[in-house]
């Protein structure tokens, strides 16, 4: 089996049978013969990390692999209130916001992020992952079906999987093979549509005037993972679904707070009845710790400065189309990115691999992206783009680009 082959199995190794369920780690080369060629690119550790620009393995690199959108990581203010959390309320709160873990600065976030995206409430999830498996298990049950686009983040079909109810998967961005799914739904079934806002992988919007108009027309309700939007687009940074302006037709909004909102944790929006029953409900919210004060905190933070300065929302989306149209130039293909998120797409597994490694040596940090997070022959680089680059940050990565794209006969 070629090293290829390999990369193209790595999922399916995880499905070897067998008396001991050891033996199929044991016998798992990839990852060794990877790391020994030095071509594994991920669990890189970096030494410092301060938005544009990172240090890794005692050296600086340019950041092109963070969902910093923001770049508020590293804010004074975000900062601040993280200390001043922890210096308040402690570390941690080791319990589950359904007993003894909920503190007023999740109280706070809620109201302001509720309000932010025009909704009734929202509900603050450990993580954004936490906040997909939430909303489904609380909501689906085994006289409900959920409606998923193929691409669609791998927390919500993850979600699915635990969920008690019925999942169908459509192809991406299919409106017709969506519309026969819908069409056949029972009539003693109801029915939950969840697609991305903004895709992870390519940064490709969904078409949700259209899906929004399918949703209603079979009498379906209609969730949007926001996670790669808010900060991004929409007027203020406010996602999606305001970017479509369907903030009174999608009935539930989730999202996160590791990217714009420069933390971790993640929410659910939308009316207050709905909400008030996902919180009794999504077993995350009952049978895992809070969100830590300091995590907290530091999203309140981060949102209250997108309020204060909508402008980053705006530069986000300047220097990563710029970008793509520079790369474009260059001869990459860059797909149909219309946010934050760039993909570099070079169609095969180890090439992907040994540019990401040419990339890095000359100090440009890319995400290689391979089968199966991606289809076959879309094996990309994932770059994103922050709102703190400069454009000499900029000029220098796309340098780069063009020099490693030469001795891979991709720029002429």
């Amino acid at each position: 089996m070629t090293q290829e082959d390999s990369i193209a199995n790595w999922m399916n190794h995880q499905q070897i049978g067998g008396k001991d369920i050891f033996a199929k780690a044991y016998s798992w080369e990839l990852y060794d013969q990877l790391k020994n060629s030095g071509m594994y690119p991920y669990f890189q550790a970096l030494d410092e990390n301060q938005g544009p620009v990172a240090r890794y393995q005692g050296r600086e690199v340019l950041m092109l692999g963070s969902n910093n959108y923001l770049g508020l990581t590293t804010h004074p203010l975000v900062r601040k209130a993280a200390m001043d959390a922890i210096a308040h309320f402690g570390t941690g709160l080791t319990g589950s916001r359904f007993l003894n873990g909920t503190i007023k600065l999740h109280e706070e976030l809620e109201a302001k992020l509720a309000s932010f995206l025009g909704q009734e409430a929202a509900l603050v999830f450990t993580t954004g992952y936490q906040a997909n498996l939430g909303m489904l298990t609380a909501l689906i049950n085994k006289n409900s079906i959920a409606i998923v686009d193929r691409l669609a983040h791998a927390s919500i079909h993850d979600g699915c999987r635990l969920m008690e109810g019925e999942t169908i998967r459509f192809p991406h961005n299919d409106l017709k093979a969506l519309e026969e799914i819908l069409k056949n739904i029972p009539e003693d079934k109801g029915a939950l549509l969840f697609v991305d806002g903004v895709y992870s992988m390519e940064g490709d919007l969904g078409p949700l005037p259209e899906l929004v108009a399918l949703a209603k027309k079979y009498g379906a309700r209609i969730a949007v993972d926001d996670a790669h939007g808010l900060g991004v687009i929409g007027p203020g940074g406010r996602g999606t679904v305001h970017h479509f302006g369907l903030q009174n037709e999608v009935d539930l909004v989730v999202g996160t707070f590791s990217k714009s909102l420069a933390s971790i944790g993640g929410f659910v929006a939308g009316k207050r009845k709905v909400i008030d029953f996902i919180m009794h409900f999504g077993r995350p919210m009952l049978f895992s710790a809070s969100l830590p004060p300091a995590s907290a905190a530091a999203a309140l933070s981060a949102l209250e400065i997108l309020i204060r300065e909508p402008q980053l929302a705006e530069r986000v989306c300047k220097n990563a189309k710029w970008m793509k149209q520079e790369l474009t130039k260059l001869g990459y293909q860059t797909g149909e990115a219309d946010a934050a998120i760039v993909p570099v797409i070079i169609g095969d597994s180890i090439k992907t691999f040994m540019i990401w490694r040419q990339l890095l040596d000359e100090g440009v940090y890319t995400n290689p992206v391979v089968y199966p997070a991606v289809a076959r022959g879309n094996e990309m680089l994932r770059t994103s783009y922050l709102a703190t680059q400069t454009q000499e940050q900029l000029d220098r990565a796309l340098a780069v680009f063009a020099k490693v794209g030469k001795s891979f006969d991709i720029v002429k």
